[in-house]
């Protein structure tokens, strides 16, 4: 398994569009291996600080999303990269990612049947499979990361 990585991201609005706010990997054991705020592209208009958790003076000493993105790009690459929803990440990253190397938790059939067929929320899985509460406040990507990790390492045995 030390070829996976979770990956999960926060966003902030900007009109009706979401930009990257911040960005958390953790390794299979759940251990932090990149965490970091990232300064706008454009004017944020909305924080949705009550969902994301992130704050103004968060983004002020962000990174530039440049040097974000080549770093996130180089520490997934040739990994499995595991997360909930990671399409939107993955675009807000602006960045791609090998299908055969993705492991969307929120696309995995047995768990979708938790969901009468529709995609789980991260909080459902996470009840279901850790018998764990999470995003009952703020979100904060470093933990959604290191639990959809064991989501996945709890609940699909049967995929690769």
């Amino acid at each position: 398994m030390s070829n996976y990585i979770a990956m999960d991201c926060e966003m902030v609005g900007s009109g009706n569009r979401s930009l990257l706010a911040r960005v958390s990997l953790v390794n299979n054991f759940g251990s932090l291996v990149y965490d970091k705020y990232v300064k706008p592209t454009e004017t944020v208009t909305d924080y949705r600080t009550f969902v994301s958790g992130i704050k103004q003076h968060h983004l002020n000493t962000g990174e530039n999303f440049n040097t974000v993105q080549r770093e996130v790009q180089n520490l997934i690459r040739g990994k499995i990269l595991v997360g909930h929803s990671l399409h939107f990440d993955l675009a807000a990253l602006g960045l791609t990612h090998p299908e055969r190397d993705i492991r969307d938790i929120a696309k995995y059939e047995p768990f979708k049947r938790l969901n009468n067929g529709n995609t789980p929320s991260l909080q459902l899985l996470a009840q279901h499979y850790l018998n764990q509460r999470i995003q009952s406040g703020e979100h904060d990507s470093a933990e959604d990361a290191k639990v959809a990790m064991k989501v996945y390492q709890t609940g699909a045995r049967n995929w690769p």
